[in-house]
């Protein structure tokens, strides 16, 4: 698209004026600004940073939680010429001294106190940070610092220069062109400092409107954003779609708040992570262990038929008569409340991306009738690479190609792509876009997979995860952490094998669903490390492995990656101990290497290893936590196909 993110804002302004643009939710009670309302903001807040000194290309921060003044303050910044660098909001205060000074930054617009408190904790770090804007003044009356405003002062102060000088926002917006740049997003860092990704608005705006028209998309959708601004999922849904075609986006009022609020606003477009449906659908399954015997009997029933008729359905496939009314009454006694329960009653299409989905979880929600897709992308990317077309949606693929995108599957099964969306470059690091980029355009993903008989493209694992067991299978690390938490008891896995005798496995246990099930069987348990330690649990555990055993012995490349011995770790890994990204990515070399001794352990044929580990708790105090683990063999099965020669 040859416009920018300004001047689409200014078009909507224009053409409709009085239509809601954005909504948050303040008190219980859902507050909305219009596109003239947000026009006028965006122009006073614009002033104001020029009257602060921000100047065209100069990078400014932006961290907190979605937020209208936030997405004013990154609109202000680009009528500017200016890049927003959206940061995790949870990210800790060390963390955030890298972007800022490899961006140079020196303007930040942050939500809040806490937000306020990490930029002054790392200020001596950041010496060039001289303008901090807060949005919510709560806990900061009494803060005396050098350059930390308001942002009701930002837009006074820009008053005055709008006044002063009435033509100079709107000569600032028409002196954008598509081709300048728009944001700049750190990757998540798994394997060193982050990133920066540099994307135009061209490039960002032609994937949003690819998405767009892919799925119908209209002014008249309600989008709730409630993920990080930092990741360019959310990004692209509630910022650059929402420029492009119009529709609302809605704030919720916190973390808290998210599920009530889902249900209220009711979204039309709905876009989320695997691990979101799988809480919720644990949530579902959780009530309905404590429902009495006649309601349990009812879901398990009309389940049965929405497993048997539900996806044929939602496909367009036929369907008996006799079917269609079962499911029909079905959706009259438990599918319709089910959906309004979880806030989808109103949903057109939902996506989820990120990290592959479970069959079984994919498949309930397209039974129960919601239009649940995937699609693959990245930060790199402006996310949208492949996209399922409605009644094609596959639990083992990713979709087709969107509009404008090639796919070339190199000779190593590494996936490349040739895209109007693909980055610029990566900020002050011309060897790792040299590394990505070739020569000829195409982008070199890292992931290994291929292009199915349909032109689905279907996605193996990350290239460089994918390596050899010591009997010469090949092993999959993230496929088979993915099958593992499919399992709503598993909340995270991290698999280890390549050149090695055999596969073994760290298990995270999701302590809300094995809380649950343990509660039922009158098992007494304090906190997670007792809980994850109960033998009861392992075996819990073991069943759900040698499931995932069994359906990897029916695969004829993957047979070899079934696991033949796990442990339960004794925390749960967490960001703030560097054993994820803020993406909740597990860093797998770096907890190889802190838990080496465990490692060892279970290659060696332990039986139980002792671990003391330093932990940071959310206030930032450390401490450690200590136990003595279980190792535990698990069965595996001879392959049921002959590997391919």
């Amino acid at each position: 698209m040859q416009t920018t993110f300004p001047r689409l804002m200014l078009e909507h302004a224009k053409l409709r004026p009085n239509a809601a643009a954005l909504r948050e939710k303040d008190l219980g009670i859902w507050q909305t600004t219009t596109w003239r309302q947000l026009a006028d903001e965006v122009r006073l807040l614009a002033c104001g940073m020029a009257e602060a000194g921000l100047q065209r290309g100069q990078h400014l921060v932006v961290i907190g939680d979605n937020r209208p003044r936030l997405y004013a303050s990154m609109l202000a910044a680009q009528s500017l010429g200016a890049i927003p660098v959206p940061l995790y909001q949870d990210a800790v205060a060390t963390e955030m001294v890298y972007p800022i000074n490899n961006a140079e930054v020196a303007f930040a617009v942050v939500e809040d106190q806490e937000q306020v408190d990490k930029l002054l904790e790392i200020r001596a770090q950041c010496p060039q940070l001289a303008h901090i804007w807060f949005d919510d003044p709560r806990g900061l009356r009494k803060y005396d610092e050098p350059g930390l405003q308001s942002l009701d002062g930002l837009i006074e102060a820009g008053r005055g220069r709008q006044q002063r000088d009435p033509k100079f926002f709107d000569a600032q917006v028409a002196t954008g062109e598509a081709h300048d740049v728009a944001a700049m997003f750190f990757t998540s860092g798994t394997t060193g400092n982050p990133k920066g990704v540099v994307h135009t608005h061209f490039s960002l705006l032609d994937r949003a409107k690819a998405g767009a028209d892919f799925d119908k998309l209209t002014e008249s959708e309600e989008v709730l954003a409630y993920m990080p601004l930092a990741w360019i999922g959310q990004n692209i849904f509630s910022y650059a779609q929402w420029l492009s075609c119009g529709y609302v986006v809605n704030c919720p009022e916190s973390a808290a708040t998210v599920t009530i609020d889902l249900k209220e606003i009711g979204p039309t477009y709905y876009f989320a992570p695997p691990r979101i449906f799988e809480g919720l659908l644990t949530s579902v399954m959780i009530r309905m262990e404590d429902a009495g015997a006649f309601k349990k009997w009812l879901f398990q029933h009309f389940m049965a038929v929405a497993k048997r008729v539900g996806p044929d359905r939602m496909d367009g496939k036929p369907v008996a008569l006799m079917d269609r009314l079962a499911w029909w009454l079905g959706d009259k006694t438990i599918f319709g409340p089910l959906r309004n329960t979880l806030g989808f009653s109103r949903v057109r299409v939902a996506y989820t991306a990120g990290e592959a989905i479970g069959p079984d979880l994919f498949t309930f929600y397209r039974s129960i009738g919601i239009n649940l897709k995937q699609l693959y992308g990245s930060t790199e990317t402006a996310v949208f690479v492949c996209l399922q077309p409605d009644h094609e949606a596959k639990a083992d693929t990713v979709g087709v190609p969107a509009a404008g995108v090639e796919i070339q599957v190199a000779d190593s099964g590494e996936i490349l792509v040739r895209s109007p969306g693909l980055l610029k470059g990566y900020y002050k690091n011309d060897a790792a876009t040299a590394e990505v980029l070739t020569d000829t355009g195409w982008y070199r993903t890292g992931d290994a997979g291929f292009l199915d008989a349909d032109g689905h493209l279907k996605i193996i694992d990350r290239a460089k995860d994918v390596g050899r067991t010591a009997a010469g299978d090949m092993f999959a690390p993230k496929y088979v952490e993915n099958k593992l938490k499919f399992f709503p008891f598993i909340k995270e896995a991290v698999a280890f094998g390549d050149k090695r005798d055999k596969v073994c496995a760290f298990i995270n246990i999701d302590v809300e669903a094995v809380g649950n099930w343990a509660e039922k069987r009158n098992l007494p348990y304090a906190g997670y490390t007792d809980l994850a330690a109960k033998p009861e649990v392992y075996e819990l555990i073991r069943d759900c492995v040698e499931k995932v055993n069994a359906d990897l012995a029916r695969d004829a490349l993957l047979a070899g990656s079934q696991i033949s011995r796990f442990l339960v770790l004794h925390k749960e890994l967490d960001a703030d101990d560097g054993e994820m990204t803020r993406t909740r990515k597990v860093k797998r070399g770096f907890i190889s290497d802190r838990y080496q001794v465990l490692v060892d352990a279970l290659y060696a044929g332990k039986s139980e290893q002792f671990i003391e580990t330093a932990v940071k708790f959310e206030d930032g105090r450390t401490g450690s936590v200590s136990a003595t683990l279980k190792l535990m063999d698990v069965k595996t099965f001879p392959a049921m196909t002959q590997k391919a020669a």
